[in-house]
This record gives structure tokens, sequence and C-alpha cells, in this order.
């Protein structure tokens, strides 16, 4: 259902919306730029320079937390007025044509750079994820001497398997 709004705010909601989604596109771009330098310092296994870069992240989660709270008001003002509350792309809807046009392409670069965030989150978490089970199997290999324990019965394990570690030691 869209809920027709005088052009006076419509003008406010329309700059509130194009206000923090420029803020988001900030925050967004800035958050993607990190992610990318923390994939290329994942690669390169340089852990010293990854640990530096937690400044700059909590920061950008600190500005990612005020658009949220920001977007929160902002719907939270809608509701008060009886206007689309559920998302910015209903609330727009419920604008004059002119401003859900102006606003659409924003609202849809905002969805995109999210998306483009969930993305590298999830890739680096499966990155992240083999090396802690790569580090743990050396780690099983180093304890059992590289000897693969028996899955069933008390015998001794295959003697076929190899080891990282000298047969001399």
């Amino acid at each position: 259902m869209i809920i027709a709004v005088s052009a006076a705010v419509t003008t406010e909601w329309e700059s509130d919306i194009a206000g923090l989604l420029a803020r988001l596109a900030d925050a967004q771009g800035g958050l993607l730029a990190l992610l990318a330098e923390k994939r290329r310092l994942i690669i390169a296994r340089d852990h010293q320079a990854l640990a530096s870069l937690a400044p700059m992240e909590r920061q950008l989660a600190a500005e990612l937390q005020a658009c949220q709270e920001q977007r929160r008001g902002l719907l939270d003002r809608a509701t008060d007025a009886g206007l689309p509350h559920e998302s910015l792309t209903d609330l727009n809807g419920a604008l004059s044509a002119a401003a859900r046009g102006r606003l659409a392409e924003p609202l849809a670069e905002a969805r995109k750079r999210s998306e483009l965030v969930r993305h590298e989150c999830l890739a680096q978490w499966v990155a992240v994820q083999r090396s802690v089970l790569h580090l743990a199997q050396l780690l099983e290999i180093f304890a059992t001497g590289g000897q693969a324990r028996p899955t069933y019965g008390s015998g001794i394990g295959s003697q076929a398997s190899g080891s990282l570690i000298d047969q001399a030691v």
C-alpha cells in the first residue's frame, strides 16, 4: 500500500534517506577496501599486518552500527507518520515518483555492496577455517608420529602412511 506524501515532506524524507545512503556507501566502501586488504594479508600469511587492521575494523564497525541506528530512527519516524516502515525500500515506495526514482539506484547499490561484503566475509571465513583445520591435522600428525590409528579393533594402524617427522627421531 503506497501512502501519498506531500512534496515538502517528501523532500525531508528523501534528503534523510539520501544522507543515510551516502553515509552507508562510505562505510561499506571502507569495509570492502579493508576486506580486500585482509584477503591479501591472509594469502600472504602476514599475521602482524592483519593484527594492525583491528583499529580500522573497530572504527568501521562503529560507523556501520551508527548507520544501523540512523536507519532504525528513520523507520521509527516512518512508523509514527503512518508510512511503510519495514525497510528503506518500503519507505521509498511511499515517496513521490521523482523521489523514488532518485533513490532507487542508491538503494540498489547499497544492497549490492552489502551482498559483496557478505560474500567476502564468507570467503575469508572459509579460508581461515581451512587453515585452522590444516594446523589441527599437522598437530595430530606430530602427536601420533604420523601413524594412523585403527578405526576398528585394537591392532596397530597402517604402516603405509607417510610422516612429516624424520623416522630416525
